[in-house]
Formats: C-alpha cells, sequence, structure tokens
C-alpha cells in the first residue's frame, strides 16, 4: 500500500460521531413539511447528499411540476439545516476516538488525508468547529454542495482528488460507513475502498459492496500502512 497518495474520509459515522441527529433531524422537518418516512427509508440515505435526499423525498410524495419541487425542496432543505445547526450546537458531536491520530500518522508517512460529507458547506464547518478541528486537520474539506451530485456519484472523491493535486485513483483509498460511500468509491475506481464499522450500516450491509478492507473503524487504518 506504499504507492497510496491521498486517503479520502467521510465524516459522519467514519471520523465523526454524533447521537443521531441527523435521521432525528431529517424524521422531524419532513413530517413538518407534510412528508412521513419509515426509519429504513432515512437509513437508506445515509451518505448522500441531503439536499438530494430531501428532493427524492419531495417528488415521492408530491409528483408535479418541476419548479415545485425544486421550491419545496429547497424550503425543506432550509429548515433541515437550520435545525441540524441548532441540535450540533447544543453538543453530542464528536471525533470518532483514533480519528486524529490516524490523519496525524498518515500525514507522517507523506499521505494526504481529505474530507468528504454530504453536508453543505455551512454544516461541515459547524461541525469541524464543534470537534476543534483547525483547518490544518486535513489537505482538503468537500462538501455536497461543491459538487453536482452527490453519491453514490464518484465526484466528490474526483473533487478531493483535484483539491490535493492527485491524479490517478489508483494512488487514492476510500473509507466510509455506508453502502453510498463503498458505492461512490467503487464507482471512482478507487485502488483501497475501506468500510468501517463505527456508523451507519452493518458488517453485512457493507460486505454486500465488496469492500478492498473492512475495519472495526478508522482507529485501525494506520497498521494497514504501517
Amino acid at each position: 500500500m506504499n504507492d497510496i497518495e491521498l486517503v479520502i474520509f467521510d465524516m459522519a459515522g467514519t471520523t465523526i460521531k454524533d447521537t443521531g441527529q441527523v435521521p432525528e433531524t431529517f424524521t422531524t422537518v419532513l413530517r413538518s413539511h407534510g412528508i412521513e418516512i419509515t426509519r429504513e427509508a432515512v437509513h437508506a440515505v445515509r451518505g448522500a447528499s441531503k439536499r438530494e435526499a430531501i428532493r427524492r423525498f419531495v417528488e415521492r410524495q408530491f409528483p408535479g411540476q418541476e419548479s415545485d419541487i425544486a421550491t419545496r425542496a429547497e424550503r425543506i432543505f432550509a429548515d433541515f439545516r437550520e435545525h441540524l445547526a441548532i441540535k450540533y450546537t447544543q453538543g453530542g458531536v464528536t471525533a470518532v476516538p483514533g480519528a486524529l491520530d490516524a490523519f496525524a500518522r498518515l500525514h507522517h508517512l507523506g499521505i494526504k488525508v481529505a474530507l468528504n460529507t454530504g453536508f453543505d458547506r455551512a454544516i461541515t464547518e459547524l461541525v469541524l468547529r464543534a470537534v476543534g478541528w483547525e483547518k490544518d486537520t486535513a489537505d482538503a474539506v468537500i462538501c455536497g454542495d461543491d459538487v453536482s451530485q452527490g453519491r453514490p456519484a464518484p465526484y466528490l472523491i474526483f473533487r478531493a482528488m483535484e483539491a490535493t493535486s492527485v491524479i490517478s485513483v489508483h494512488r487514492v483509498a476510500n473509507v466510509g460507513d455506508t453502502v453510498l460511500d463503498l458505492q461512490a468509491g467503487r464507482n471512482a475506481a478507487v485502488q483501497w475502498n475501506i468500510g468501517v464499522l463505527s456508523g451507519a450500516h452493518t458488517k453485512e450491509q457493507l460486505l454486500s459492496e465488496q469492500p478492498t478492507h473492512l475495519l472495526t473503524s478508522v482507529a485501525a487504518l494506520p497498521a494497514l500502512w504501517e
């Protein structure tokens, strides 16, 4: 694995641990706009762009004119972002144990580190401040509103490569806790597509995507190189 130049980490569930604020906020906000969703439906969109997920729920509940769907979805997304920001400022969000050490050890080996997420930039910065991660914690932070389409599309990964000047997917490792994280890695054709069991999806769900490695958490990651 000495030829890896960049490791791209998902945030929520992979390097950031919360107390269920995201699914709770998702369910509450959608219900307030007349959309009832099951726990399974929320679970299925973990790792997805939050804006895109909300739009899909709106399309199912209120099929109609494209402009009406877009307007309603953006209004719901704005409410979601506002409610989630309040919850995060109240606490309950921390770094996954071992995440910072993994970043430091990879940097020591000359490997770049990027974070990517389905959150927009405003929520992402709030989360990073909440856990005390400064600007130099990662070499790049790529958000859902930086790309035209979120996971399972590979664009978050490609944007991280662009931001860190890494030109070959064969020198990239992707790390995530959801099926969509691993699907994005496969669609990007990264050399190492690594699942971790610290977040949303089970061992069986992650194994269904045939990851190159499956780890208990990011704390175990540097051992793959060392």
